[in-house]
């Protein structure tokens, strides 16, 4: 298996002088081409372990290894460059006049000849179909709007990695769904691997694996489809059960025969059109 990140005993204090950790033992791995979501309640340590990967925090224990180099302190900002994280608000990320200005901002800083800038800009935009938006200032877009530009901002420096950290908390549901559509498209076309930070549910089923976090810990790692068909295990460890999996026991006790798997909404709305001939 090709590793692209590797965490291994990860633990981490915010105030040195207390005991309590804000990670204790994380382990986890993302293979290359993998996108792998990390939920759990707030306070659970998933924000936190995405800014380490990402090297904004230091002074933690154990190890991360991006691509197979161990980071460390000399050598984060070359690491760095192969990791894009699109942030919970993208007004924070901002710092061009201009959508175009915004999005070559983090090549000037690399030294990239403006000639290649240029052709990454419009390609990026267009990955995002936000093409029509370049002489646009970033405060005047909509919500989904930003946060198109901040990912066009990500990929124009050709990262391997994209964290998203709650990057679709602030976006109504159709905003989510549209976020999410381009994400997964940008990801097959230049060959990303992602990692999801997310409280939305039916966000993570998307996903290819799920680690579920509690108090500084993984408490379990596993595909969409197994760890969705336990309602029982979701409430322990204090979390929503998908809107759809709630849907689907209603529907069994009324005498629906329905496939055991996790179904999103789209696929459950297919097999009752299915059921009921519609």
């Amino acid at each position: 298996m090709n590793k692209i990140l590797e965490v291994e005993n990860l633990h981490f204090k915010y105030d040195k002088t207390q005991e309590v950790e804000q990670l204790s033992g994380v382990n986890f791995y993302v293979a290359r081409g993998e996108w792998v979501s990390i939920i759990g309640k707030n306070g659970s340590g998933k924000s936190t372990t995405a800014r380490l990967i990402d090297g904004l925090l230091e002074g933690f224990t154990g190890s991360v290894k991006i691509d197979n180099v161990l980071l460390s302190q000399e050598n984060v900002w070359t690491l760095r460059k192969k990791i894009g994280m699109v942030f919970q608000n993208p007004d924070n990320q901002f710092v061009g006049a201009t959508v175009e200005d915004d999005v070559a901002f983090g090549m000037e800083n690399q030294g990239i000849a403006r000639d290649e800038m240029k052709r990454r800009v419009d390609e990026a935009l267009l990955a995002v179909n936000m093409q029509a938006f370049k002489s646009k200032e970033p405060a005047r877009l909509s919500g989904g709007q930003k946060q198109r530009v901040a990912i066009a901002g990500m990929i124009a420096l050709r990262p391997e990695i994209i964290i998203l950290d709650e990057s679709t908390s602030m976006l109504d549901p159709t905003g989510r769904d549209e976020m999410m559509r381009v994400i997964h498209e940008i990801k097959d076309k230049f060959k990303l691997t992602v990692l999801s930070i997310t409280h939305d549910l039916d966000e993570a089923a998307h996903s290819d694996r799920i680690i579920v976090m509690n108090e500084g810990k993984i408490v379990q790692i596993a595909e969409p489809e197994v760890l969705f068909s336990s309602n029982k295990d979701m409430v322990e460890i204090g979390l929503d059960v998908p809107f759809t999996t709630n849907l689907m026991t209603d529907l069994e006790r009324h005498g629906f025969d329905l496939p055991k798997a996790y179904m999103d909404e789209t696929q459950l709305a297919d097999q009752l059109a299915k059921r009921l001939k519609v």
